[in-house]
């Protein structure tokens, strides 16, 4: 991990990427992988390709196990957001948001080895496909698998954006 943090909401040199399919995700996902095995892949954000894909794996998975009580937005929040609910299925997702009261930020950022990551990208993407998810949104409630899956992907497409398979 750099030493010093760089400010994702002011980078510029982040790859615009859109997912179409949980296949697109995956087959992004294998490239990254290949490319950070082959001493091929650079960042401009703060996280390993490990950490980036155990972090995508961590949020798909909450829509099934339930979000961590720290991840309940007051009511003005939700009530705000609701209002920009499309903005976030259809993306671009913001780079550089940070989760008020929560610790780093974000969720699901702990140090993983690339094999760890992909093995929780993996899992959580054949669980995705495999039933809807059962937890409802902490900001938008219940969600349609369609809508699920929208999130997820404009999701991922933010932060792989800022790792760059040469």
């Amino acid at each position: 991990m750099p030493s010093t943090q760089v400010d994702t909401g002011k980078v510029t040199d982040r790859r615009e990427l859109h997912f179409n399919t949980l296949d697109d995700l995956a087959a992004e996902v294998e490239r990254v992988a290949a490319a950070e095995r082959a001493g091929k892949l650079r960042r401009t954000g703060n996280w390993t390709a490990g950490q980036t894909l155990g972090h995508l794996a961590t949020w798909i998975n909450f829509a099934y196990d339930g979000y961590p009580p720290d991840m309940n937005p007051p009511w003005i929040v939700r009530f705000i957001l609701k209002f920009q609910r499309a903005k976030f299925f259809k993306g671009p997702m913001p780079k550089g948001v940070r989760i008020p009261g929560v610790e780093g930020g974000t969720k699901g950022t702990e140090p993983l080895g690339l094999d760890e990551g992909l093995d929780r990208i993996r899992g959580a993407i054949a669980r995705f496909k495999g039933a809807p998810p059962t937890k409802p949104n902490p900001i938008f409630g219940p969600l349609t698998h369609d809508e699920w899956k929208a999130m997820h992907l404009r999701h991922a497409e933010l932060h792989l954006g800022f790792l760059h398979p040469q």
